[in-house]
């Protein structure tokens, strides 16, 4: 076994005593990004090569300081993101929402969908939907300024960025002072804050010490941005338009029904995660 490997054993082993969840990924990934290589590679990377800074790495993700600020970069779906201090980090769990929306938006008979997505963040959301709609036109909304200037590096830095706009807003009053946008969008996509504050002491660290706290919690149940979201969608969608919301798997029996029949809503349900977890919901708006 070379050095590095070795590194990287004794690096796991300090991880998992952390309760680092994915001990041995994260030592892994972190000395490729230390060294330049692929996580397959590391075996070439000869004993003179060792970079001590590596551990300088592990000492912060031992801290609980997530993997992807260290490493300045984050994978969802097809694309890979500039993130760090002051942005949310995107989870897996949010690419099937994603993937929903994408089918939704490709079974629908329009040329050039518009969609918003709400509560942007690093942009991950509205870049992935950019990229794999081509002609599709995307309002990205963020209020935290951080997350903001995030979000407007990685959408300079795509290809798609002709067609993304990005708006500095509350995404529970987005497009209010616009008439022209009621009934303009075929699609409203969110991944919002959703977690009660009372459960701020179950957070894991990552989040709860290195997340924006605006990106995470709203309100004693979790629900606040979740029911601003309906009320804002309700007036941008057309008639037949889909919303698509992320939210937290124990909330999975309560979110459909913030879309009702009587506010316009028509088949409102839940749907699971690749964990067969409830992970979000949707809703059509009604024909008049």
């Amino acid at each position: 076994m070379n050095l590095l490997l070795a590194e990287v054993a004794q690096a796991t082993q300090r991880l998992a005593d952390a309760g680092v969840p994915s001990p041995r990924f994260d030592a892994e990934e972190l000395a490729a990004h230390i060294h330049g290589v692929k996580r397959g590679e590391l075996h070439t990377v000869g004993d003179g090569d060792f970079d001590a800074r590596y551990w300088e790495a592990i000492a912060r993700r031992e801290a609980r300081e997530p993997l992807q600020h260290i490493t300045g970069s984050a994978f969802f779906r097809y694309l890979e993101l500039k993130v760090g201090p002051g942005v949310f980090v995107p989870r897996p769990e949010t690419e099937s929402v994603v993937g929903w929306a994408i089918d939704a938006l490709r079974d629908m008979d329009v040329a050039e969908p518009v969609v918003v997505d709400l509560c942007t963040g690093s942009g991950a959301i509205a870049l992935a939907i950019a990229q794999e709609v081509p002609r599709s036109r995307v309002y990205a909304v963020e209020l935290d300024d951080g997350a903001h200037g995030w979000a407007r590096r990685n959408i300079e830095a795509s290809p798609d960025a002709g067609r993304i706009t990005l708006l500095r807003g509350d995404a529970t009053r987005a497009f209010e002072d616009d008439p022209s946008a009621a009934g303009r969008f075929d699609l409203v996509i969110s991944n919002p804050p959703y977690i009660p504050l009372t459960e701020w002491e179950y957070v894991a660290p990552e989040a709860r010490d290195h997340d924006p706290q605006l990106a995470l919690f709203s309100g004693e149940d979790g629900l606040d941005t979740l029911r601003g979201i309906e009320r804002v969608a309700a007036r941008l969608l057309r008639p037949g338009g889909v919303v698509v919301v992320e939210h937290a798997d124990t909330q999975g029996g309560q979110v459909p029904w913030l879309f009702r029949e009587d506010q316009g809503w028509v088949d409102a349900a839940d749907h699971r995660d690749l964990n067969n977890r409830p992970r979000f919901a949707t809703a059509r708006r009604a024909a008049p």
